[in-house]
């Protein structure tokens, strides 16, 4: 007998215990609902991937083989499966090798191989599922999943995922607690007993008020905290490159070929031929390419660009994408007088930045950092903000001209991303009012270039113009300024502009034939003016902000996006760039210091251009009203005086504000409930007001508790007449409540009138003397 027993327990070690079996999750809705989550969070990788990289397909595969997976663990939910969990671990392991290897053969932008490794995990936990643990890992993986999403989403298609999500989280998260209580839902049919939806859905509709209005006041910090900057995986080029050529499908000549020395657009076309984006004399745009993105820029050309987007751009702050800058002027148009003089530059073979060699001046700078996205072919120039200090590109070696634009050994292809980190100076108009005007031979031989032929004319034009202003103006920066508005004043957009004859200057015919022209030619014109007074200018080409996606959290860009300015230098304090378009602000769009809304005012400049013009205008002008007053209550705050009695009237003030504030809150409160009662059913209305009365008098009832159980509990702690009250009208509201039988309304509200009248007295008794 005793040896019996002994070899019963020895075979019960070997015998799968019971509280494993216990712990087993047998509710299949909770599975299925767990499982949803899951897919949803796969395809939001897939989703937002699909705008910056190639989708592995990978990725959509892993939605079949995990819901597999799950159903097999259902069915093997009550065995143990260690050779599966065996095979799980290797595979684990497999995965993990596999996600190092790609991570040292393409360093750079970490997140999407993240995201596909922890895909892999997913896929191989879906096969060991028993328990309701496992299925809160689960849940937890599909969350990260749609945050790495979040992260590298550039567009809206991810937001119904996230709304899916979303949607699908809080009941999830209700069957899970309800698991946790021993309540396992096992039918579809229980699920609308079990779960509250009109609650639930107010939950949800609270859940998104929050979440939108902590998105649009949420701070964005000044720079990134880590320095691990999105960037495609290296791309190796073969060819020797120089940086000399620019390659622009915009000024390709079909019928003519191109010259292989010099480049695309570099020169290899005939003079004075037609077609499409000739480097010189008259023929028609290209309607998708932007034709001042190349060595020379023609500016004889008509032809209007078909919108597309080329780029999206996340960055620190709004700003003009620079490309490229002109220094010689040809009387037509523009070109790159010393493009020999390129230097090329090479990253080290450990990390991805590049510095570039900028001149750092005496005014102040703000350091921007801007990641971009190539969406359709670019030339092989490299937007960034002026002036970029430091670039993380996937190519090894990129190229800087004597304009600081960034050149690239192939073009920018769909799909590429890079960094750049942009020293831009502040623009101080007092200090840029006082500059110096004395310039370096350099400066005089490279940017005063006008054409003598009409040299004397422009000047007296530009003389002219600064003459009809209220007060002589003698700072080169006051007088840029001027003419700016002048030009955008007094000559108009004419988009039926003929062709230019073949001895006609493009400066002349603007100011005084046509009074007018094209978008570009009013920066062209302001360049010329500013040089025949003797201020150095050049013409700068390059990409506007684009419109911001509150949303997304990036500036998308438009090949329509693309125009030129003026870049006017002022010694000391280097480029600053003036905007004569009509239309166009007179500054271009610059840096500004950290505002807590900024992002809230760019929702609404995106929400108010989808709205009428006068809904917009009436709407504009009430937020303008009550930005003026919250900005006179700041400035009256602020003019308090100084020192410690300052201190002091505004701590009165604040003080003041807050009592306020908490009185008007109380008073909104007793008047919101009051308001509730009144749209209650009588007996439930008594029923709201005896529990506030029982939680001001220290008995709260509890969350777990019915109405009867509170009544029992009460009866124990109040005294006889008082519990007897309390227990009349719990039971009545309990009947009214559960068994739809009527109650007299007049006797609970005389019993509510009793407790608190009796509660009274006794108060006004214990404080007698």
């Amino acid at each position: 007998m005793v040896i019996s027993e002994r070899v019963h327990r020895s075979l019960g070690r070997f015998q799968p215990r019971a509280r494993h079996a216990e712990r087993v999750e047998d509710s299949a809705v909770l599975r299925v609902l767990v499982q949803a989550l899951v897919t949803i969070g796969i395809l939001s990788v897939a989703v937002a991937a699909a705008g910056v990289t190639s989708t592995s397909a990978g990725n959509l595969l892993a939605i079949p083989l995990s819901a597999i997976g799950a159903y097999w663990s259902w069915r093997q939910r009550r065995r143990r499966n260690l050779a599966v969990k065996f095979g799980i671990a290797i595979g684990m392991l497999a995965a993990l090798a596999v996600f190092l290897t790609r991570l040292l053969a393409q360093p750079g932008d970490t997140r999407i191989v993240l995201a596909e490794l922890l895909i892999q995990l997913l896929v191989l936990h879906s096969f060991d599922l028993p328990r309701r643990k496992d299925l809160g890992y689960s849940m937890v993986i599909g969350l990260i999943l749609l945050g790495v999403a979040a992260t590298i989403s550039q567009t809206l298609a991810f937001a119904p995922l996230l709304l899916a999500f979303w949607l699908l989280a809080l009941p999830v998260l209700v069957l899970d607690y309800q698991s946790r209580l021993g309540k396992s839902l096992r039918s579809w049919r229980d699920l609308g007993r079990m779960v509250a939806w009109p609650r639930l859905g107010g939950v949800l509709l609270v859940t998104l008020a929050l979440g939108l209005a902590i998105f649009a006041v949420l701070p964005r910090l000044p720079g990134y905290q880590i320095r691990n900057f999105p960037i495609s995986a290296t791309i190796d080029v073969d060819a020797d490159f120089d940086g000399r050529a620019i390659v622009n499908p915009g000024y390709t000549n079909p019928g003519r070929g191109t010259d292989e020395d010099t480049g695309a657009g570099g020169g290899g076309f005939e003079e004075g031929g037609e077609g499409t984006g000739m480097a010189t004399g008259p023929g028609q745009l290209d309607d998708t390419a932007y034709y001042g993105f190349n060595q020379q820029m023609n500016q004889n050309l008509r032809g209007t660009l078909t919108p597309q987007v080329v780029m999206r751009v996340r960055s620190q702050a709004e700003g003009f994408w620079r490309v490229l800058a002109f220094d010689h002027y040809t009387g037509q148009g523009w070109e790159i007088s010393r493009n020999d003089s390129v230097q090329t530059l090479e990253r080290s073979q450990l990390s991805y930045q590049t510095v570039l060699p900028i001149r750092f001046n005496r005014g102040q700078s703000r350091e921007v950092i801007q990641t971009y996205t190539v969406v359709d072919t670019l030339p092989n120039l490299i937007p960034a903000l002026y002036q970029p200090s430091e670039l993380y590109f996937p190519t090894r070696e990129v190229a800087i001209d004597t304009e600081a634009g960034l050149r690239s050994p192939i073009p920018l292809q769909a799909g590429l991303t890079y960094t750049v980190i942009s020293r831009v100076p502040d623009r101080d108009r007092t200090r840029l009012g006082q500059a110096d005007t004395t310039y370096s031979e350099a400066i005089r031989r490279h940017y005063l270039q006008v054409p003598p032929a009409i040299r004397q004319r422009v000047r007296q034009q530009a003389e002219a113009l600064l003459a009809t202003a209220p007060n002589p103006i003698e700072s080169p920066y006051e007088q840029a300024l001027f003419l700016a508005q002048a030009l955008k004043q007094r000559y108009t957009l004419q988009p039926e502009l003929p062709f230019f004859g073949a001895q006609q200057d493009l400066v002349e015919a603007f100011l005084f034939t046509y009074e007018g022209g094209y978008p570009d030619h009013f920066s062209t014109t302001l360049t010329v003016l500013l040089r025949s007074l003797g201020i150095p200018a050049r013409l700068v080409v390059g990409f506007g902000p684009g419109e911001f996606n509150p949303f997304t959290g990036f500036y998308v860009v438009r090949n329509t996006d693309a125009y030129a300015m003026t870049e006017v230098y002022f010694p000391d304090y280097g480029w600053f760039a003036f905007d004569p378009i009509p239309g166009h602000p007179l500054l271009p769009p610059s840096p500004k210091e950290y505002e807590p809304l900024s992002v809230l005012k760019q929702f609404w400049r995106w929400v108010a251009g989808w709205l009428p013009s006068p809904v917009a205008g009436a709407l504009n002008g009430m937020l303008r009203h009550i930005g003026q007053v919250i900005a006179d209550a700041l400035g009256w705050f602020q003019a308090m005086g100084q020192g410690w009695i300052g201190l002091l009237w505004r701590a009165v003030a604040l003080v003041g504000l807050g009592f306020f504030g908490w009185l008007a809150w109380a008073v909104g409160r007793w008047g919101w409930r009051h308001w509730q009662w009144q749209r209650l059913p009588p007996v439930e209305a008594v029923y709201r007001r005896l529990l506030v009365w029982l939680h001001h008098q220290g008995w709260p009832k509890q969350a777990h508790e019915t109405p009867i159980e509170y009544a029992q509990r009460l009866q124990h702690i109040l005294p006889t007449q008082q519990g007897q009250g309390v227990a009349t009208i719990l039971w009545a509201y309990a009947h009214w409540r559960y068994g739809g039988l009527p109650q007299n309304v007049a006797v609970l509200q005389a019993t509510l009138r009793s407790l608190r009248r009796r509660q009274n007295r006794r108060r006004r008794v214990n404080v007698s003397p």
